[in-house]
């Protein structure tokens, strides 16, 4: 049995304007939060989900894909990306993702839980698993060969549940997981951003909270929130996100909220009352003032120009 359907998790359950959140659910007997599979038999073995129809979806968990050959095609953030033989697809926990059938897409399809990883392998692989890190790479070519191998490894090992007792089970499938993120970190030219803060408390803490910002910033909007969450101060936060950023913890809430309007207006043509519900405004005239006062237009001005000057 391969990969089975996603199930919203209960801050996934509301209206229709909402994307739903989809937690890590595994076939039973799968362990640790990791399962390996490949896009031709999970397409295979799920003919009605998520992608007839089309629909969009959040996840708190990666999709990592290895296309070997065909093209695939997905979105991510509302924006549909064609990922080629040699490249690889990466939609990281709170992207808002919506699949296109697979046509003759193949390769290995990895999906995991943030917390497979160990802590000082996270630590070296933020950059690369940052909300905001590139959702297609294309390593070098030198690299490609080592790298389809290890996934493929990696596959073996999934499938050999049973040969070997379960810790060394996990240990392997955990180790070349871990191994091939580091190589594809090295390999796919990705900026080390923020590594001045790396490995200290304070980098760690705005991490996290970037983390909580992407699967959470629909509901949570206050800096209190995000520190009650982690377990530290807003002191303690806010210190971290002005070190990491210069910016301070409700700036970045609601930068990430605007973002978030701007690609449903523009990019997924939702209506303003829509998208103020989705972001948690109880109000559309509140949102209409939030957008206004950051971009200089209504939302109806903004999204009627992005349908004008879009494709």
């Amino acid at each position: 049995m391969m990969v089975d359907k996603r199930h919203p998790s209960p801050s996934g359950q509301a209206g229709p304007a909402e994307v739903p959140l989809y937690g890590f659910q595994p076939p039973v007997g799968t362990p640790y939060g990791l399962e390996v599979s490949t896009v031709e038999d999970f397409f295979a073995q799920h003919d009605d989900w998520p992608w007839n129809p089309p629909r969009p979806g959040r996840a708190t968990f990666h999709y990592l894909i290895a296309v070997t050959e065909g093209e695939l095609q997905h979105d991510v953030d509302h924006v549909t990306r064609t990922v080629t033989p040699g490249q690889w697809l990466w939609v990281r926990p709170g992207h808002v993702q919506c699949w296109h059938p697979p046509g003759a897409a193949r390769g290995p399809f990895i999906l995991f839980e943030p917390d497979v990883l160990r802590p000082e392998i996270a630590r070296l692989l933020a950059p690369l698993t940052a909300h905001d890190a590139p959702a297609v790479l294309s390593p070098h070519p030198d690299d490609a060969a080592w790298l389809q191998q290890t996934a493929l490894q990696l596959l073996d090992e999934h499938r050999a549940l049973g040969r070997r007792p379960l810790d060394v089970h996990h240990a392997l499938r955990r180790n070349l997981l871990e191994s091939l993120l580091l190589r594809l970190a090295g390999a796919a030219g990705i900026t080390p951003a923020g590594a001045a803060t790396a490995g200290t408390g304070r980098g760690d803490t705005y991490g996290r909270f970037v983390d909580a910002l992407e699967l959470r910033f629909r509901e949570l909007h206050r800096a209190a929130d995000y520190a009650e969450l982690l377990g530290c101060s807003v002191r303690t936060l806010s210190r971290a996100a002005r070190e990491a950023t210069g910016k301070g913890v409700r700036e970045l809430i609601d930068e990430r909220r605007l973002l978030e309007a701007r690609r449903l207006l523009g990019d997924a043509r939702w209506d303003a009352r829509a998208v103020a519900a989705h972001l948690g405004f109880t109000d559309p005239a509140n949102f209409g003032r939030f957008f206004r006062d950051r971009t200089g237009i209504p939302p109806a001005a903004f999204a009627a120009r992005e349908d004008v000057t879009g494709p």
